[in-house]
């Protein structure tokens, strides 16, 4: 395990990433993009553990997709040789990315899941400083917003004359009628 903790999880990732959008122009697995770009983002986020974990995961999987992938899918020479390095690069990382996962001081226990508490703390944040009323966090769906009184207004203080109402003109049938 010495090993994995000598590597550099973002070097590994970025050459990842970097191979993974090259090998987009071609037919090739079309989740190692995302997944990657994920693990960039899950690399430098570190006010929590957890996407650490799912990414981890995911990457994990992707190896075993892999496999499958190539299995069923005859690539051109070039093609399938920078395939087969992506495959192997991916070994590395998930090492290097777990043995930063035990540095932070989380284990990778089953993408973090508990059986009944799928809910769990919110590890997102918005870029941009999307919050309402100053608040640093978001409100959640169910939460009440404390109620404020509306805003009084005074009443015009104007002495205007009440309009008066008109009183309608009842025709008289077979009379001749002005205006």
């Amino acid at each position: 395990m010495e090993f994995a903790q000598s590597l550099d999880p973002s070097k590994l990732l970025l050459v990842s990433t970097g191979l993974s959008f090259a090998l987009a122009l071609f037919e090739s697995p079309s989740y190692n993009l995302p997944v990657l770009l994920f693990g960039s983002y899950a690399q430098e986020n570190t006010e929590s553990a957890q996407p650490l974990q799912t990414f981890t995961g995911l990457l994990g999987a992707s190896v075993l997709f892999d496999l499958i992938w190539m299995a069923k899918h005859d690539q051109p020479g070039i093609v399938r040789l920078l395939t087969v390095v992506l495959f192997l690069l991916k070994i590395p990382t998930v090492l290097a990315v777990a043995s930063a996962l035990r540095q932070r001081g989380s284990q990778f226990g089953g993408l973090g899941l508990r059986p009944n508490d799928l809910s769990g703390p919110t590890i997102w944040s918005m870029p941009g400083g999307f919050t309402s009323e100053g608040r640093s966090e978001y409100q959640p769906v169910d939460e009440e917003r404390p109620s404020q009184p509306p805003p009084v207004r005074p009443l015009p203080t104007t002495s205007m004359p009440m309009p008066q109402p008109v009183q309608p003109t009842i025709p008289v049938p077979g009379g001749y009628q002005t205006g």
